[in-house]
């Protein structure tokens, strides 16, 4: 209960202000409950946070400062901050100080709970990271970073909007938390924790980019990238693993939206998108069905400062002579000719250096961590992309129709065969779909896999194969195929087979006279093997008393008829 107020649980009342109702939900941090603002006469949404954070005053007070950094935040993209306070109520070990935020009510549900449904489409997922990732400017603008992006904390309205809720309470646990493994069981799971928050380095903006990347990956495909028995595992992934395309997960996921996601999911923040408007930029592109042109910024080696300035080694340089500028000189400047002798022995040693480089040692010598594209035009793209995996490489498939290269098979790299790249690079397989139409071939008399191979060939596709007995073709062979040859289809239009089952229908031949029997049996191709009968009487035309088998039976197989001998 409240300080001085004695109600019961549901008429709670907060600061004098804001009335308790419903309970809402609860997470690792907090308890959250529908209210009233009695003051404004609006509804809020209260979240009043766990006992075992409020034990500590320093978090006490991080709280209350970040809750007053994300109030001053207001954007359509960004689930308001209104008040935050403390509330004292009474416990089995008396009097307890709990922190509590008052924030916007939403009504609708989050990401996670939407995710649990169903899944959500390519367009979909765009939308909503679009939305997410304007939050994310908007507030990385104002030098807040979120550090705890994921779709639990992702609301979708029930008109469509989408709203970022709870910055500022990361930063707070997180800097009172002891350690790693109590921040992450507070925060909740670690899918969706960037390398440099899993080696427990300091965060910046990238750092909710690579969490946004996450989340993306699992709306195109319904699972995280990394998953394990425990949070130190998953973190462990985060920092040594590489993700595997979202494409492998859903093979509807384009190449464009392949390439953005892996590009925000590097392992190294100075190669990933550098600002969520960059990255926003990106997704709008590859929804739009464009290829992005992504930069590599690993070239740029940036530092984040508290205050949310950023300065490359340069600047860090330059502060630093500045900073050293007042250092008393210990002798007197050396003779010019000194100088000049120095200067030029340098020089000398430079030249010597370079042309030892360039004449002298082993032209093939290349660091470690590079690679050579091989060359895979006309192989197979699952051969292609098991050979630039092995070369510790990304892959990334886009398939474009061509008359000339068979469908399935790679028609060119980007970057091209030859070209030296540095490991995790991204290489784009541009893959053959067939021609935009195809005439259907011949397949009489092939074999199931020589009838496979011709179809997809000219990209289109095995339909419906239906069983049927015959005497002479073997089993799955091509006895019948629709449409018929010549027929004109459409890039993966699909061809339906009937297929020989490898037997043949015996036919009943009982009461027939022993040679129209076997004439009928030979037709079929079986062996006859008459069996007389000498205890019965003959009869006219010798009919056949009994037969074995009758019915389904191997091509060639023998029958034996048995007939009255007299």
């Amino acid at each position: 209960m409240s300080e001085g107020t004695d109600v019961s649980e549901d008429q709670r009342i907060l600061g004098g202000r804001y009335l308790v109702g419903e309970f809402i939900g609860q997470g690792g941090m907090s308890t959250v409950y529908r209210g009233v603002d009695q003051k404004l006469g609006r509804q809020v949404a209260i979240k009043v946070m766990k006992s075992n954070l409020a034990g500590d005053p320093l978090f006490r007070d991080r709280f209350r400062q970040e809750a007053q950094s994300a109030s001053r935040m207001a954007h359509p993209t960004i689930v308001r901050v209104f008040d935050a306070g403390d509330d004292l109520v009474q416990t089995t070990d008396g009097p307890q100080t709990l922190p509590y935020i008052v924030m916007e009510y939403v009504e609708g549900k989050n990401v996670r709970q939407i995710l649990s449904e169903g899944e959500l489409s390519q367009t979909e997922s765009c939308r909503i990271m679009d939305s997410v990732l304007t939050a994310l400017e908007y507030s990385h603008r104002a030098g807040i970073v979120h550090r705890d992006i994921k779709p639990a904390n992702i609301m979708i309205t029930k008109t469509g909007q989408v709203k970022v809720m709870d910055f500022g309470i990361a930063r707070a646990v997180s800097e009172t938390s002891s350690t790693v493994a109590q921040t992450t069981a507070i925060l909740g799971t670690a899918a969706y924790f960037s390398p440099e928050q899993a080696k427990g380095e300091t965060v910046d903006a990238r750092t909710d980019l690579y969490s946004a990347g996450v989340v993306l990956f699992e709306m195109l495909t319904g699972g995280v990238p990394f998953r394990g028995d425990s949070a130190v595992a998953v973190a462990y992934q985060h920092v040594s693993e590489r993700p595997v395309p979202p494409s492998d997960r859903n093979p509807e996921v384009s190449a464009a939206l392949d390439r953005v996601v892996l590009h925000s999911l590097a392992k190294d923040r100075a190669k990933r998108f550098q600002s969520a408007a960059e990255f926003r930029s990106a997704v709008k592109e590859a929804a739009a069905g464009g290829m992005p042109r992504l930069t590599d910024h690993g070239d740029h080696v940036a530092m984040m400062f508290s205050g949310g300035e950023e300065a490359s080694e340069s600047d860090l340089a330059i502060r630093q002579l500045a900073e050293n500028s007042s250092a008393v000189r210990t002798q007197n400047r050396p003779p010019v000719m000194w100088t000049w002798a120095a200067i030029l022995s340098v020089a000398v040693v430079i030249v010597a250096v370079i042309f030892w480089l360039m004449n002298l040692a082993p032209r093939d010598i290349q660091p470690q961590n590079t690679r050579e594209i091989p060359d895979l035009v006309g192989t197979n793209v699952e051969e292609a992309t098991a050979a630039l995996r092995d070369l510790d490489l990304i892959v990334v498939p886009k398939r474009e129709q061509n008359a000339e290269v068979p469908a399935n098979e790679v028609i060119s790299t980007d970057p091209e065969a030859g070209t030296s790249v540095m490991t995790d690079t991204t290489v784009t397989l541009i893959v053959s779909q067939g021609p935009a139409e195809a005439a259907v071939p011949d397949l009489s008399r092939m074999s199931l896999e020589e009838a496979t191979e011709a179809i997809e060939k000219l990209g289109l596709k095995i339909g419906m194969t239906t069983p049927k007995d015959d005497p002479v073709l073997g089993e799955n062979t091509v006895l019948e195929f629709t449409p018929e040859a010549g027929t004109t289809l459409p890039a993966g239009g699909v061809v339906d087979l009937v297929l020989s089952t490898g037997l043949v229908t015996v036919p009943d031949v009982q009461a027939q006279s022993l040679a129209s029997a076997q004439e009928a049996l030979e037709r079929l191709n079986l062996l006859v093997s008459p069996q007389p009968i000498p205890d019965c009487p003959q009869a006219p035309d010798s009919p056949v008393q009994n037969q074995s088998p009758v019915g389904q039976s191997p091509q060639g197989s023998t029958v034996t008829l048995s007939y009255c001998s007299g």
